[in-house]
């Protein structure tokens, strides 16, 4: 319990002490135009990194690859959905109701 506590307290502090330093130094650090362009993939990829096991493996046990695990028939249906209509409310909507509905067909609720 104590490493845990120690581990998020210190995660906490570097978190805060490079968004306090980036405010402090303001302007006067000039990134690269090839580190601008690098840092605009972090969100997509810090969120790929989330979703991608979640989906994929869902109960944390190795791969699910089948029709019975509903995050990945919801996530498959989210992709069709967005590459058809690029609208992100909808497609989370849509996915949302593809997953629960995907529970509730095989009586996984």
């Amino acid at each position: 319990m104590l490493n845990a506590t120690i581990t998020i307290l210190g995660m906490a502090v570097l978190t805060f002490g490079i968004k306090a330093l980036v405010f402090i130094l303001g302007d006067r650090i000039a990134f690269s135009a090839t580190a601008k362009q690098a840092l605009g993939f972090v969100p997509v990829t810090v969120l790929t990194a989330i979703i991608v096991p979640m989906v994929l493996a869902p109960h944390g046990q190795g791969l699910e690859l089948s029709w019975r695990n509903p995050q990945l028939v919801a996530a498959l249906f989210a992709i069709a959905v967005c590459i058809a209509t690029r609208h992100q409310l909808l497609t989370i909507m849509l996915g949302l109701v593809a997953f629960f509905g995907w529970q509730f067909a095989w009586g996984l609720l």
